[in-house]
């Protein structure tokens, strides 16, 4: 019903809610340890490209009539079901990376607050990262999921506690003389911690596999899009300043997955602490259960488009089981293994691809009369080209192993894509070879 359906103020709540849900508690240590005070400068850069990306999503979806969703565009102006389909392979994969990197960092915020090391000889961090997963599984199965209300509440309250955490810090520092812009170390670190942080711009293109729960769909989209990305960068921006200001580099690198937490302590002490700690908890729980809710509803509805295979869609009670079993599997053993840097690059280097590839999409079908068209694709397909770039070129020289362990999960990845909707032409051949065996036998 039309009464039903969310309206502005909903939709930028979903979209802040994606991004700032669990985001900025895990990542914000990885990118201050690769741009040091110009942290900054690095959410901005980021923040600049997603918004190109979501003016190229919302050019595509005018283009196309305002109907369907990514991969809908992606097949209309490619005209290509198997390049839509490995778009949304791509989506599906890169939920699976956020999932992971939010369970990590709820794993590692839990386990320094209640200083625990180990659990029954276990590391206590993986076992709790481990755990989490299972538990939002069991709870999506049972269909237990937030209400509207109750999701604006806990978006509400996260964005205001960071904006407690960094207009306090701000007023710290300043006091105190701890404020610097960090220009003195301008380098080529802004660049690769923007392409780490993709990840914490991820969530507002939920919106648009969710239009027919929107009011004025079209409309109501592009507006909650421009105003949640503008208003989260600010806030990335303002809690990275507190954050490479107050705490040392050394100690950010040795506390990354609670960084935030961290560096509350100069000037709210060991309660600022515990407060960033439990809001760290509510928000990336959160996170893993909206994510998970969303990607098992997605990949259900690609098995539908035959982007999947139909065993997947198989499910129980309405819910989709096998979809929120095969996901929360993936997750749990991608953050019981992975470290966060890996997780984070992983993640982040897939939304970097579906940002670029959208940008592209919307450069390539620009309007001659209008600059806008233009010039803003152009700034999100080169954006991304280039932190895809820096990336890859700092995970080869300075995270080796990291380098090898992204390649060869992107790799296989790739492989199973193209062997699945390759699937019947190399059947066909595979006939054919048979066939001919058969002959000569």
């Amino acid at each position: 019903m039309a009464s039903e359906k969310i309206g502005l103020t909903e939709s930028i709540s979903m979209a802040v809610g994606g991004m700032v849900g669990g985001g900025i508690f895990a990542v914000l240590g990885v990118v201050a340890a690769a741009a040091d005070t110009l942290a900054w400068l690095a959410f901005i850069v980021a923040g600049i490209i997603a918004m190109a990306a979501g003016y190229s999503f919302v050019r595509l979806g005018k283009l196309s009539g305002d109907g369907g969703g990514p991969l809908t565009y992606i097949e209309r102006f490619t005209g290509s079901t198997k390049l839509a389909g490995m778009t949304g392979w791509t989506f599906i994969v890169g939920y699976i990376g956020t999932m992971a990197m939010y369970s990590y960092a709820f794993g590692g915020y839990f386990t320094e607050l209640v200083g625990l090391t180990r659990i029954a000889g276990i590391p206590a961090r993986p076992f709790v990262s481990g755990l989490v997963i299972v538990l939002f599984v069991g709870l999506n199965v049972l269909g237990a999921h937030a209400s509207g209300r109750t999701e604006d509440v806990l978006v509400g309250l996260k964005v205001l506690i960071l904006l407690v955490f960094g207009f306090g810090g701000l007023y710290y520092g300043y006091k105190n003389g701890k404020l610097h812009t960090g220009f003195a170390k301008l380098g080529v670190g802004p660049v690769i911690a923007a392409a780490l942080s993709f990840v914490a711009f991820e969530g507002w293109e939920l919106l648009l596999f969710d239009r027919d729960s929107i009011k004025d769909p079209a409309e109501t989209i592009r507006k909650a899009i421009y105003i949640s990305i503008v208003g989260v960068t600010a806030i990335y921006i303002i809690v990275a300043v507190v954050t490479t200001n107050l705490v040392s580099p050394l100690e950010i690198k040795q506390n990354a997955e609670t960084a935030l937490a961290v560096a509350a302590r100069p000037f709210l002490g060991q309660t600022g602490f515990v407060l960033i700690s439990i809001a760290a908890l509510f928000s990336t729980g959160s996170a893993i259960n909206a994510t998970l809710f969303s990607s098992s509803r997605l990949l259900s509805e690609m098995v539908t488009e035959d982007y999947l295979p139909a065993q997947i869609g198989a499910d129980g009670g309405g819910e989709p089981v096998r979809a929120l079993v095969i996901l929360g599997t993936l997750t749990a053993a991608f953050t019981v293994v992975g470290s966060l840097n890996g997780i984070s690059s992983f993640a982040s280097l897939a939304f970097i691809t579906i940002f670029g590839a959208a940008s592209y999409l919307a450069l390539k079908n620009r309007s001659s009369d209008d600059l806008k068209t233009v010039i803003v694709p152009a700034i999100g397909t080169v954006g991304a080209i280039a932190t895809i770039v820096a990336l890859v070129w700092h995970l080869y020289t300075a995270e080796n192993s990291v380098f090898w362990t992204v390649a060869i999960i992107t790799i296989v990845v790739v492989v199973v894509e193209v062997a699945y909707f390759e699937r019947k032409s190399i059947e066909e051949k595979a006939a054919s070879v048979e066939a001919e065996i058969e002959e000569y036998v």
